[in-house]
């Protein structure tokens, strides 16, 4: 099972050459350089790791991070900044994203946090279903 992955940033180059780059490594990657395109995109489809830059001029990582995590709680988001700060990075982790990595990002570091970031997910949907399935059969008596 490859892992869904999307690539969220305003530069494109940047974004292109980055999926290429987890393409050859076996990711099903999507992207966009649009903040309110990965909104729409993370609606319809599912990932098992979303890869945010923080700083994108319609609409900041830490807002788009907010949005998601609202929607789709189970969602694995690492935000990418080639301007890291302490602060923003311990806001971002406040708001649930799961780790935070400066540009250039090391991509065999990035790959073990998706990775991860996959792990996690399915840990977190698993319990869900238990969840429903142990009210469902409350709920019946059974």
């Amino acid at each position: 099972m490859s892992i869904k992955v999307l690539l969220v940033d305003d530069e494109k180059e940047f974004v292109d050459l980055l999926g290429e780059r987890m393409s050859t490594r076996g990711m099903e990657v999507s992207s966009t350089t649009s903040a309110a395109d990965a909104l729409k995109i993370a609606e319809e489809q599912t990932f098992d790791a979303i890869v945010l830059d923080l700083m994108m001029p319609e609409m900041d990582g830490l807002e788009v991070l907010k949005n998601l995590k609202v929607k789709r709680p189970e969602l694995q988001v690492i935000l990418l900044t080639g301007h890291g700060t302490i602060e923003k990075g311990v806001e971002a982790m406040r708001l649930g994203a799961m780790d935070f990595v400066e540009k250039p990002a090391d991509l065999d570091a990035l790959t073990e946090k998706i990775k991860k970031a996959q792990a996690r997910k399915m840990i977190l949907v698993e319990r869900k279903v238990e969840e429903k399935l142990r009210d469902i059969l409350t709920s019946k008596g059974w």
